[in-house]
């Protein structure tokens, strides 16, 4: 009767890989973790109210239709990001998501943009704009509203 000899070669393969990959792992969660690379940008986010904005009469149900906002970047450190929409019902809270370099020696210039934002009326209910106009002392926002109907 002849005894079962486990291939150690193939044993030894499979603890070799496993061993690799472990390895390997190890290497790239620690190349992840270096901290001393100077060359990032230290940077924030922060939204800006809506100085002006020009809205339609009205929509017409299915339609694209255009909505100017007017905005100011504060000085050349913040540079403009995204539109900021966001859905609340049939409301739609509009303000603008800017970029801001936290190093920077920035020139205090002020500067005025528009943004054309094309909107397609996919509701049949009127439209509520709310145009983020800030924060109050108390913290607390401030919108200016308008309706817009849908045809």
């Amino acid at each position: 009767m002849q005894k079962w000899i486990p291939n150690f070669n193939l044993l030894n393969l499979k603890i070799m890989k496993k061993f690799i990959l472990l390895f390997t792992s190890i290497l790239l969660f620690n190349s992840c973790l270096n901290d001393d690379n100077n060359d990032y940008v230290n940077y924030g986010y922060e939204l800006l109210p809506i100085d002006e904005y020009t809205v339609p009469d009205s929509f017409t149900y299915g339609e694209k239709d255009t909505i100017k906002v007017k905005y100011t970047l504060k000085n050349d450190c913040y540079s403009f990001d995204h539109v900021y929409y966001e859905y609340e019902d049939t409301a739609r809270i509009v303000a603008i998501q800017t970029i801001v370099d936290l190093e920077k020696d920035c020139n205090e210039v002020a500067t005025q943009y528009e943004f054309d934002m094309v909107i397609t009326a996919v509701q049949q209910e009127d439209y509520v704009f709310k145009f983020w106009k800030g924060e109050d002392n108390n913290g607390e926002n401030i919108f200016e509203e308008v309706i817009v109907p849908v045809n």
